[in-house]
């Protein structure tokens, strides 16, 4: 589903807002955004000629779904299916996203927000950047782009992920990394960017499992990128390193200032009236479009070694370093495998509770309960140190140019098999774990 759909069916819902008077995208905007950040918003006059501006656009489950045809408890079978069967989309020749086409790029002509006063520039935020690996083939994944010039970004390119290895394999041979950053692509290639599959599979193979996805050819670059894009900034990544920062990220605190790469735009398209979807930086949007994604990798992981029913990246680790796995238990070592798959199938996991299917994992209060009730830390509690972590993590041991570092927890919160002696525990004694309830009763009888 492409933007303009989502948005018209969000006017229709009687969910969208739109603001029509001006709007500065230099630290108005976001505060603006922030105010009403739980539901999409549209502004028709950000102070750019011939723009819009949308923000909220995935604030909330419902419009993940609605976007997927499905309701909210079928968005991770809906991911997993089309992780599992990825397919090639097409390519055509006319393209949306090529309606306009702009040789001598400026990019002060469209409205890249300041979010805040200590940032170091405006930032690109729900940018997807496409580049061929030599080696694994087409990679689409998300960066934060910092404007430092009319025709210049500094990208932040965490080390040893796709686009990084992309181009640290360009600067060995010599040249600069073709790119092209795609704005305003539709719901389902957001969610399929932000999925990190295995190293060669395409991530616009899962958009088109997930919905038609056609390709557009660019102009400049020899790539293809989502033709109802609103607009493709053709360009490269190039050998020179400058300063990216600071910018505030998914956790709420300041990130650090890094030497990062240079991108220079070359050629710009857009469709006609085109709409810059602005994704407030530790926002809703921000966090639900990194996380959502990361349960059905999840979920892959873990069903390799046990029987997942279901997993939540929950708000509290900011939808991105905790989570909650949900196991049908098979055997006495299956919540211990199924944190040690969580870890696998979510690199920037830091803390896993893994839970029983009588447990909902999306209620943290029953999560909790679980945990005061079934875990025993001397017995249940398993700690991993110096693991490869986020960098978003202001806790985790970061050194520029490596990555980052951090101790992993997860919390074996399923009910016990065996007793401290090592002796099984027969079924009865197992469901003595389990929450005793009261019936329900028609209060019309007892009230007037």
């Amino acid at each position: 589903m492409n933007l303009r759909r989502f948005l018209e069916w969000g006017e229709g819902e009687g969910d969208l807002l739109t603001v029509e008077s001006a709007v500065e995208p230099n630290v108005e905007m976001a505060r603006v955004i922030h105010a009403m950040e739980d539901r999409p918003i549209v502004f028709t006059d950000p102070c750019r000629a011939g723009w819009r501006v949308a923000s909220g656009v995935c604030a909330g489950r419902k419009h993940f779904a609605w976007a997927l045809g499905t309701d909210s408890l079928g968005i991770v079978p809906r991911l997993v299916e089309a992780l599992d069967n990825p397919r090639q989309p097409d390519v055509v020749a006319e393209a949306p996203c090529q309606q306009h086409v702009v040789r001598s790029p400026d990019l002060r002509g469209i409205p890249i927000l300041k979010h805040l006063e200590g940032d170091g520039g405006p930032y690109i935020t729900a940018g997807i950047l496409v580049l061929r690996d030599p080696d694994f083939g087409r990679n689409v994944s998300y960066h934060r782009l910092m404007q430092i010039g009319p025709t210049q970004f500094t990208a932040r390119v965490v080390e040893g992920r796709g686009t990084d290895t992309a181009w640290r394999k360009a600067v060995e041979a010599g040249c600069d990394l073709e790119i092209a950053i795609c704005l305003g692509a539709p719901i389902h290639v957001l969610l399929a960017a932000a999925m990190s599959p295995p190293k060669g599979v395409d991530e616009l193979a899962i958009a088109q499992a997930l919905a038609p996805t056609p390709l557009a050819r660019c102009l400049s670059v020899d790539l293809e990128v989502p033709a109802e894009c609103e607009a493709v900034l053709e360009g490269r990544i190039t050998r020179r390193l400058a300063d990216e920062g600071p910018f505030i990220d998914l956790t709420e605190t300041w990130d650090i200032v890094r030497q990062q790469p240079v991108i220079e735009i070359d050629c710009i398209t857009h469709r006609r009236s085109p709409i810059y979807h602005a994704l407030l930086p530790g926002g809703l949007e921000h966090k639900l479009l990194m996380g959502l994604p990361r349960e059905p990798t999840i979920f892959h992981a873990v069903s390799e070694v046990a029987d997942c029913r279901a997993v939540s990246i929950t708000p509290g680790g900011m939808s991105w370093l905790h989570a909650v796995v949900q196991i049908a238990k098979r055997t006495d070592r299956d919540g211990r495998r199924a944190i040690e798959a969580a870890f696998r199938g979510h690199g920037s996991l830091k803390h896993v509770v893994v839970v029983d299917v009588d447990v909902d994992p999306f209620d943290a209060a029953a999560v909790e309960w679980a945990v005061a009730t079934r875990f025993q830390a001397d017995r249940d509690l398993m700690v991993f140190e110096d693991q490869p972590s986020s960098s978003l993590d202001p806790s985790a041991t970061l050194t520029p140019g490596r990555k980052a570092l951090s101790a992993k927890m997860g919390l074996d919160a399923t009910i016990p098999w065996t007793d401290v002696a090592g002796r099984a525990l027969s079924q009865a004694e197992r469901d003595d774990f389990r929450k005793v309830g009261y019936a329900d009763v028609s209060l019309s009888k007892y009230l007037s």
